[in-house]
């Protein structure tokens, strides 16, 4: 891992890359922290199509693969954050979320924002422990 304190960038092949001046993620001793993953096609960096369903599974696999680069996978994710353009959309996003966590459920906080990169719908950043 290097020297303790020390910032490890992770890039995800599998995950689109990241679409400004920034890491998908980074580790830090021994914790991942995901940048907030939106619903990009990672062959094609576009948005996909879809209503808040269709667009929070791509979020959490493309949030998936950042993480397994990391060393870790969503059952060791400790904390979430959720973007949403509408809180309309909780419900259907939340059912969602709920098929991909499972067992202890990370914290979370979700809020409702005016906008959200290249007019996607939701956006998930995500901590994690080291599991490898």
């Amino acid at each position: 891992m290097g020297k303790p304190n020390s910032i490890k960038p992770v890039s995800a092949v599998q995950a689109p890359a990241a679409i400004g001046p920034y890491s998908q993620a980074v580790i830090v001793s021994n914790l991942v922290f995901c940048s907030g993953q939106i619903p990009l096609d990672p062959n094609t960096g576009e948005l996909i199509e879809g209503d808040i369903t269709k667009q929070t599974h791509q979020v959490i696999k493309n949030i998936k693969s950042v993480l397994e680069a990391g060393g870790t996978d969503l059952d060791h994710v400790v904390k979430t954050t959720v973007f949403l353009a509408s809180m309309n959309d909780f419900s259907a996003m939340n059912k969602v979320y709920g098929k991909y966590f499972q067992g202890v459920s990370p914290a979370r906080t979700t809020i409702q924002v005016s906008a959200l990169p290249k007019g996607a719908l939701v956006e998930i950043e995500a901590i994690a422990q080291i599991t490898q």
